[in-house]
């Protein structure tokens, strides 16, 4: 259940750099790596390139978590070795899994690997902080946006100003939504000249929802800069 929930492949890297708030093309350099003054860099969530255009949820949510480190002034890719790494711990998708940010086992875990492969502290998804190791600031949002079924990621927030609006690959095809019914239908409905009372009423939401959705349609479409 379980890996098949997270190998489920039902977006584009648009979809990814729409949805956690990329520039354009920052998905695809982020799972198929990119070549630049002559050099290739390796993608950072991929263990290679594949070649394909579709991407998992899996893949998903780890872009979302390192859409929390879009703003650093450390590049993401210097977090591949660690990635690495961890997937030979917790598997393909290891930012996906509960354990390296709840269990405390492997929060330390997550520690020794950051040490080993001198990750920045900006980069770091755990810190010692009055002598424990708790979530960095970056992982803590994270946390905060997503919810586990068992061991994985199965919901997401992707993004926590509006909380009423979650991703969840079993429902709606995995599109940001309100209790089902997808934000961009409420958004394009709302366009159309559609009120938000009657929004409300034909959907059964509140108003509050609706508003919800349709604001983060605004945010979603405009430029998140990475």
């Amino acid at each position: 259940m379980a890996d098949s929930l997270l190998d489920r492949a039902i977006y584009s890297y648009p979809d990814v750099d729409r949805l956690v708030g990329l520039r354009s093309g920052t998905a695809r350099r982020w799972l198929e790596g990119y070549e630049r003054g002559g050099r290739f860099y390796e993608p950072v969530l991929r263990a290679e390139p594949t070649g394909d255009d579709a991407v998992t949820w899996g893949e998903m949510v780890e872009a979302r978590l390192l859409a929390e480190f879009r703003s650093r002034d450390v590049p993401v890719q210097r977090l591949r070795p660690a990635i690495n790494r961890l997937r030979t711990e917790f598997g393909r998708y290891p930012l996906a899994h509960a354990r390296p940010f709840l269990d405390v086992d492997g929060r330390e875990l997550v520690r020794i690997v950051q040490e080993q492969v001198g990750l920045e502290r900006q980069l770091q998804l755990v810190v010692v902080r009055n002598g424990q190791l708790v979530l960095a600031e970056s992982a803590e949002r994270f946390s905060t946006a997503v919810e586990y079924v068992g061991d994985i990621v199965g919901r997401l927030k992707p993004d926590v100003r509006t909380p009423d609006v979650l991703m969840d690959p079993r429902r709606s095809f995995g599109q940001p939504s309100v209790r089902n019914v997808r934000t961009e239908s409420l958004a394009e409905d709302f366009r159309a000249g559609t009120t938000r009372e009657e929004l409300s009423d034909l959907y059964d939401l509140s108003p509050e929802q609706v508003d919800g959705a349709i604001r983060f349609e605004l945010i979603a479409g405009s430029e998140r800069a990475a």
